[in-house]
């Protein structure tokens, strides 16, 4: 069950806050007669109707993605580059990510129609945590990479505090692999934390996103969530 004003919102009839006028405007009917009580709920067998026209409820979907490099993480682009969402040229509902991903960043994304689902997973408060594995230029050393255990200074606020690990180093180009898992998802996070620390990095790429991974897809497939994974993901929300 959903509020009736959402439900209006994500079929696209208008904002949320226009569907509360509609509704207070007796302009909504459910199952024919009308209603104005902003605290309706609604289930997918209700009929709805806004000005004795139906709308048409949309099916929530969720999917996972292994974005390639070089591409939008968003629905269009006004400079005519690729974006996530034409990889998914027989999904007919109106998907968008869930959260980004860098251009030259390849990796997890999620995407779906479902707003809730969404903000739950992107909300820093919620703590749901994402892999990243990143070549950095430097040969990286435990004692450089502590301090973002407890959060680096990034374009003026502090980063929560991130675990990482050194999986391994080549000396001749002097460079390294590492690991960092965090919950936070600002512009350029993990970039910006480990070129605070002395490391930029050359490659990035997000290898899981919650309990979540790439196992089976190659850049630019994607697969279908199923309900157990949809759970344990909004389980992994803390707050």
């Amino acid at each position: 069950m959903e509020r009736l004003q959402k439900v209006i919102a994500h079929a696209g009839v208008a904002s949320r806050r226009k569907a509360e006028e509609y509704i207070q405007q007796g302009r909504v009917k459910v199952n024919g007669k009308v209603s104005k009580e902003l605290g309706t709920k609604v289930s997918r067998n209700d009929l709805i109707e806004v000005d004795d026209v139906p709308i048409y409820q949309e099916e929530y979907v969720y999917y996972l993605f292994y974005k390639p490099k070089g591409v939008i993480s968003s629905v269009s682009d006004d400079k005519g580059r690729k974006v996530v969402t034409d990889f998914f040229p027989s999904v007919v509902e109106r998907i968008y990510p869930v959260g980004r991903l860098d251009y030259d960043t390849s990796g997890i994304l999620l995407l779906t129609n479902d707003g809730d689902f969404s903000q739950k997973l992107t909300h820093p408060s919620h703590e749901v945590n994402k892999v990243y594995v990143a070549k950095v230029k430097g040969v990286p050393k435990k004692h450089d990479l502590q301090p973002l255990r407890k959060g680096v200074r990034v374009n003026g606020y502090k980063s929560a505090p991130a675990e990482f690990q050194i999986l391994s180093v080549d000396l001749q180009t002097g460079t390294g692999i590492v690991e960092l898992t965090i919950h936070e998802g600002k512009n350029h996070q993990v970039k910006n934390m480990l070129q605070a620390v002395g490391y930029p990095v050359q490659k990035l790429k997000r290898e899981r996103f919650g309990n979540l991974t790439l196992q089976g897809l190659r850049p630019g497939e994607y697969r279908s969530l199923n309900k157990k994974e949809i759970s344990s993901l909004l389980n992994e929300v803390k707050a």
